[in-house]
């Protein structure tokens, strides 16, 4: 498996996958640093899933829009491919200092993802979200 920083091009793909399931695809003016914040993991030139860490001015980081390639069956390399994205965010946080990663998920599968990568549940609270 490959790692590397999503770009621009790669936005109408992960809009499909967003649509695919059934979540609204943040704006290109949403995402961090023009995309340039973002992992994208690949495995034999096929993306396989992406996330996007988000820097604050303060000792936290926020990773969010985790989102998979819905063609890939396999759930070995699903399973791998996304414990490799969040570790790969992770240490990448670490690295630009930061002390603490903020997430907000719902669906379980990707909790038990965050989980095994040692990370925990905060709370059972809601986002709360107002488009501009």
């Amino acid at each position: 498996m490959k790692t590397r920083f999503t770009t621009p091009e790669d936005y109408p793909e992960l809009v499909t996958w967003w649509k695919w399931f059934r979540f609204p695809a943040p704006a290109p003016d949403m995402l961090p640093n023009n995309l340039k914040d973002g992992i994208m993991i690949s495995i034999n030139g096929e993306n396989i899933c992406a996330g996007f860490i988000y820097r604050t001015p303060s000792s936290f980081a926020w990773l969010e829009f985790i989102v998979s390639n819905p063609a890939i069956k396999d759930k070995s390399i699903r399973k791998e491919s996304l414990e490799l994205l969040i570790n790969t965010i992770t240490e990448m946080a670490k690295k630009l200092g930061f002390k603490l990663i903020f997430t907000s998920v719902k669906n379980e599968n990707l909790i038990n993802k965050y989980t095994d990568c040692g990370y925990v549940k905060g709370s059972h609270s809601y986002e709360m979200v107002k488009i501009l």
